[in-house]
């Protein structure tokens, strides 16, 4: 999996300098509600990260490497691979859901705005997504009286293009399966002790997987505007990997 990770990240990176071609754009994983969602993308997207971003792919891999050694000796390639897919397949639910549900919220202020276009109905929507473009438009319409309708009309049209934009926005990475690898470890290995720099002494693992688990539900619940990381897809893809373990009747060694 590591292999097949760097190789498609390098012909991403390869793709877009010589021919400006985004990979992520026909193979990362859409909105299903999107007129460009394909069915193959839940599988496409785990394979993918961010062409700009080396410490995307980096961090993820680290990741695999460091704690998917372990399982895949412990349970052998195949199954291992099943389990790493089916997490991200789960981590990629989980956040088609949350898509799902942020959508029909922004579908909502949308249709609020175009029945009744006022300057209140207009910052709703400027101050949940913190879109910096918007912001001329509010200037535009404390200056120019709320009836202008070139003024109605310009602004219904860029919130029309907004809401098609992150309808239309992928998701790559596959950093909802290698969460679930960190799951599977913490909840197997329990008490191996991690150095993580900066801290200055080890901690066990169980509390490392923890406390990520803990922050990862607060940012997730938090949706500041801006932060472009699928929070719930790494949730989701640590639920299958507790479904799949208790399924199969894995059990934790607390001296380990």
């Amino acid at each position: 999996m590591l292999i097949i990770n760097v190789a498609v990240w390098l012909a991403q990176v390869a793709l877009l300098q010589m021919y400006g071609f985004k990979l992520s754009d026909y193979l990362g994983l859409r909105y299903w509600g999107s007129e460009y969602f394909r069915p193959h993308q839940f599988i496409t997207h785990l394979f993918l990260h961010d062409e700009s971003n080396f410490l995307h792919v980096f961090s993820n891999m680290f990741a695999l490497w460091m704690f998917g050694s372990t399982l895949e000796n412990r349970w052998g390639p195949k199954r291992f691979l099943n389990f790493y897919l089916i997490c991200g397949l789960g981590a990629a639910l989980c956040h088609e859901s949350v898509l799902t549900y942020e959508n029909m919220q922004l579908s909502k202020l949308a249709q609020a705005f175009y029945d009744h276009p006022t300057l209140d109905n207009f910052r709703v929507i400027v101050d949940k997504y913190g879109i910096n473009e918007m912001q001329s438009f509010v200037d535009a319409w404390q200056r120019l009286p709320a009836d202008s309708d070139q003024l109605v009309w310009q602004t219904k049209h860029f919130v029309s293009v907004f809401v098609e934009e992150v309808k239309n926005i992928p998701t790559v990475g596959a950093s909802g399966a290698v969460f679930g690898v960190l799951l599977a470890f913490g909840y197997l290995y329990p008490n191996q002790q991690l150095f993580i720099i900066p801290i200055p002494f080890p901690i066990r693992v169980k509390y490392f997987i923890g406390g990520y688990i803990l922050w990862e539900l607060y940012v997730g619940f938090k949706n500041q505007a801006g932060d472009n990381v699928a929070h719930f897809a790494h949730l989701g893809g640590a639920l299958f990997a507790y479904i799949l373990l208790k399924i199969w009747g894995e059990r934790s060694d607390p001296r380990s």
